[in-house]
């Protein structure tokens, strides 16, 4: 019976980085989904913030590497998917205030 949980796998992915934006993935609400099967494999759900990120590639291989950091994890499987289609709406409350231009009191 494999132990990762969910939230064990987003807290892995949070120390990802969106270059483009300075947020991690996580509070970006770009990450759907993270299950692990029995065996401990897992499959990540994610979207991107635009369909020609031109990082696409190299941020599906962090999300990956983030992942295959756990202990006892097995194979990582990232799939991109685009719907539902990303917007600022799914962001965390501090990302929505700097990307989206709301002043900050």
């Amino acid at each position: 019976m494999c132990q990762i949980t969910k939230e064990a796998m987003f807290k892995a992915i949070s120390t990802v980085i969106d270059p483009e934006v300075g947020f991690n993935l996580v509070e970006m609400g770009l990450i759907y989904d993270a299950e692990a099967d029995e065996e401990c494999n897992a499959k990540i759900t994610m979207t991107l913030s635009t369909r020609g990120c031109p990082l696409h590639q190299m941020i599906k291989t962090w999300v990956q590497e983030a992942v295959e950091k756990l202990d006892g994890i097995g194979n990582v499987e990232v799939e991109v998917v685009w719907e539902p289609a990303w917007n600022i709406s799914m962001a965390e409350e501090n990302v929505k205030q700097a990307l989206g231009g709301i002043p900050s009191n």
